[in-house]
């Protein structure tokens, strides 16, 4: 594909990830909705590098972890607010 497909994957699955999160707990503060995410998503990159299946840890995976999960959230505000 391209050079940086692994980036915009783990931004749709955390944008994803993060929409249905908010959906499912609407009333949750943004303080714990972001702790959550965020722990989720360093243990799924921990566990990448400790199962040695031919993935690594890459910091810029956890960036577009936080911002995909980011975009869900105020998509949903958004969707929210709107209708």
């Amino acid at each position: 594909m391209f050079s940086g497909i692994d980036k915009v994957l783990h931004l749709s699955i955390f944008a994803a990830l993060g929409f249905l999160f908010i959906a499912s707990f609407p009333k949750i503060k943004f303080g714990y909705y972001i702790q959550i995410i965020l722990i989720y998503a360093f243990l799924t990159e921990i566990l990448q590098e400790e199962m040695h299946l031919g993935r690594s840890m890459e910091t810029l995976d956890i960036v577009a972890d936080t911002i995909g999960c980011l975009i869900g959230y105020y998509t949903y505000k958004y969707i929210v607010g709107k209708f």
